[in-house]
């Protein structure tokens, strides 16, 4: 997809300031806006579902990119692509504690092997299409990854800075991929304020979490996928493993934008942002009626890609999930690593530590009644569980003697 050149339309009319409302010219390079705050991306709605039908969607590729209408690439030559699928919906009725359908999204089949891809892509294209050359971002891990792989693809230089605590698997993996990447003796939100410092001396372009304004667009992907999946209604309730939250903020704007525009029927889900307890500023602030979620302090999960002490688009969660009549909630780290081992063994699904944060949400909620027992849920499992420390095994067998088969 990388080198097509067949003319498709989009439909961004300007970018606006998240919290502000103030706008700001599309086609040109924006960080955040004046007031310090996320641009999102708008779009001339009624001109869009005047150029394109739902029916239309069949006929493309099940990919990311069918659908480009509602999305900020004006040409497709600068599309980066490594082949975004169309996620599938697991059914895990063993997980199901209720008489509603549960349904686990596995972003783990994404390119670089999660939802970051999403988001990275949608970002990567159009620092092409505006002609950047270096890029730099903080992660906790698979952010750092999806950016070697798209920034090598679109040949635009990389820098990435981890936390020290970082997977290895996740840090090897970026700078296999040809990123320049450091481990730094903090968090994320220490690592981005290198970033930030930087930026003078390097000339790099800050790609952090919502610190531009296209990985919310490549994100509210999820969302668009659902509502065709779910046949144009949606979900009751969606649990999202929220660090920065991006998604949550892409998922609603797609659904905003879809029943704007008439294609979805029916309630919109209710949102729930699922933080870890040792790390949960959103909670925090939702249960105290806050808009803003001051930093938390010494963050610490086995979650590593929801420990964000600080977001800049805390705002925007919160209003996504009180819009929604949703909520936000906590889980310890004995109960996500309990859900992870839950559903692997009775279901055959590894899920990512952030993943099974989902689980231990839903869990715990349809114990408290914030989640009845029929209503349909979707949990996202944000990773391949692939990439995360796995229990050692230490069976063993010496096949130069006899075999008890029955002691086995």
């Amino acid at each position: 997809m990388d080198n097509t050149t067949d003319q498709h339309p989009t439909f961004v009319t300007h970018l606006e300031c998240g919290l502000e409302g103030d706008h700001y010219p599309a086609d040109q390079l924006h960080g955040l806006s004046k007031a310090g705050k996320p641009l999102l991306v708008k779009y001339d709605l009624q001109a869009l579902s005047q150029a394109v039908r739902k029916e239309d969607l069949l006929a493309r590729p099940s990919d990311l990119w069918r659908y480009r209408e509602f999305l900020p690439v004006r040409n497709p030559v600068n599309i980066v692509s490594l082949g975004e699928v169309m996620t599938p919906l697991i059914p895990v009725p063993r997980l199901s504690q209720g008489r509603g359908v549960l349904l686990v999204k596995d972003e783990g089949r994404l390119p670089t092997g999660s939802f970051k891809a999403r988001g990275i892509c949608m970002a990567v294209s159009m620092a092409k299409e505006l002609g950047l050359s270096r890029i730099a971002m903080p992660t906790n891990g698979n952010a750092g990854a999806a950016l070697a792989a798209y920034a090598s693809r679109a040949q635009i230089e990389s820098y990435v800075f981890c936390p020290a605590d970082t997977p290895e698997i996740n840090v090897r993996e970026i700078a296999a991929q040809g990123a320049k990447v450091w481990r730094v003796n903090g968090l994320i939100n220490d690592c981005g304020r290198l970033v930030g410092e930087g930026k003078q001396a390097m000339n790099w372009f800050d790609l952090s979490t919502l610190k531009e304004p296209y990985r919310i667009e490549g994100k509210k992907t999820m969302g668009l996928e659902l509502a065709e999946q779910f046949g144009w209604r949606l979900p009751d309730v969606i649990l999202y493993p929220t660090g920065g939250g991006t998604g949550l903020i892409g998922m609603w704007k797609a659904f905003q934008e879809l029943k704007e525009i008439g294609w979805v029927d029916g309630p919109l889900p209710r949102m729930v942002a699922v933080q870890a307890t040792g790390c949960a500023p959103i909670v925090r602030a939702f249960e105290s009626g806050a808009e803003h979620a001051p930093l938390w302090e010494n963050a610490s999960t086995v979650a590593a890609g929801i420990r964000v002490p600080a977001a800049i688009g805390d705002f925007l969660i919160l209003r996504a999930v009180r819009e929604s009549n949703g909520f936000a909630t906590a889980v310890s780290d004995e109960s996500i690593l309990a859900a992870q081992r839950q559903a692997a063994e009775q279901e055959g699904v590894l899920l990512c530590p952030e993943g099974a944060a989902t689980l231990a949400g839903y869990q715990q909620e349809l114990a408290s009644g914030r989640i009845a027992a029929e209503e349909s849920v979707v949990l996202f499992n944000c990773a391949t569980g692939l990439k995360y420390p796995m229990p050692p095994v230490t069976a063993q067998l010496d096949c130069t003697r006899p075999i008890d088969y029955g002691d086995l």
